[in-house]
């Protein structure tokens, strides 16, 4: 990772994941939101309302791995672009002494920082598709409230 394309690439990335933090904000919001109305008022809830409220907090969950994924992502591509993390290979090796990778195979090139981008891209996608769903079911357990 010598390139300052690469570099550019990495700081980019690790911009964008700084700014989609904000959708995790709003993803363990609702999961909060939604767990204190299920904690106060289920009795008085509706079966729709409670069931909807309840896949906010289970999907909260998966929400919340997505988050610390991207979190992580984010730390690790500002590395790269800081160059505190020297190069790929050095990354790999250093998530695999901590049992985050499988050993890179020593005749196999590192994973090409494309795919690496590629991947946190569709991390991204899969916890903003989480984040949509919640706020859906979110917004339908608030429709389906009886309000009398």
């Amino acid at each position: 990772m010598t390139d300052d394309n690469d570099r550019t690439t990495c700081a980019a990335l690790a911009a964008l994941l700084r700014a989609v933090a904000l959708l995790a904000l709003w993803g363990f919001a609702l999961t909060c939101i939604s767990a204190l109305v299920l904690a106060l008022t289920l009795r008085s809830l509706s079966t729709t309302a409670t069931m909807g409220f309840g896949a906010v907090v289970i999907l909260g969950a998966l929400e919340r791995y997505f988050a610390f994924r991207l979190r992580f992502d984010e730390a690790l591509f500002d590395g790269l672009a800081r160059n505190t993390v020297a190069s790929l290979d050095a990354l790999d090796r250093a998530l695999a002494s901590l049992g985050l990778r499988e050993p890179p195979a020593s005749q196999h090139a590192p994973r090409p920082l494309d795919d690496r981008v590629q991947g946190t891209r569709q991390l991204m996608q899969r916890h903003a598709i989480v984040v949509a769903c919640q706020s859906a079911m979110f917004l339908l357990a608030l429709m389906t409230q009886d309000l009398s």
